[in-house]
């Protein structure tokens, strides 16, 4: 059985105090805090590597910027196959490109952008959706969650991955 881990505690009290600031300044400025968690979870799961930050806030951007090409390409598509064909075809196109492009664009083409364009989907049907605010929140509101993480665990001396010093 684990034993009790004062510091993971102590953590999670510094980290329940940053996500209510940051639900409290996303409510007073009626912005959709969904991108910045997202990013923050991704910070967790790849266990708070600092390096790891850049391709979750740009593949985050990436993933909810293919949305907008959603409509116009399944729009012209449509006529020729049918809207769900052509939903279909898009959504392969892009997840091919994920795939097919991973190597050489990691920064762009990664498990974060499929995964925010799998959720910015499911918010599009929100009654005013919004895809560019959503991207601004990512890249800002994500970093700065994450900057947060990092800050709380400095305080803490909590290790995090870093890049070898050169």
């Amino acid at each position: 059985m684990p034993k009790f881990n004062r510091q993971r505690i102590v953590f999670g009290l510094f980290l329940l105090v940053l996500i209510a600031a940051a639900e409290l300044v996303a409510d007073r400025f009626r912005l959709p805090a969904w991108p910045a968690f997202v990013a923050m979870i991704f910070f967790f799961a790849e266990h708070m590597d600092v390096r790891k930050a850049p391709h979750i806030l740009v593949g985050g951007v990436f993933g909810i910027a293919c949305i907008l090409l959603a409509t116009p390409t399944i729009g012209a598509l449509a006529p020729l196959i049918g809207f769900e064909f052509a939903r279909l075809i898009y959504i392969l196109c892009i997840v091919f490109a994920i795939v097919a492009f991973g190597e050489m664009a990691p920064m762009i083409f990664n498990n974060y952008a499929f995964m925010f364009l799998t959720v910015t989907g499911l918010a599009m049907q929100l009654p005013q959706p919004d895809p560019y605010l959503w991207m601004a929140v990512a890249v800002v509101g994500g970093g700065l969650l994450i900057a947060g993480v990092v800050g709380i665990g400095k305080l803490m001396s909590i290790p995090t991955a870093t890049p070898p010093a050169s």
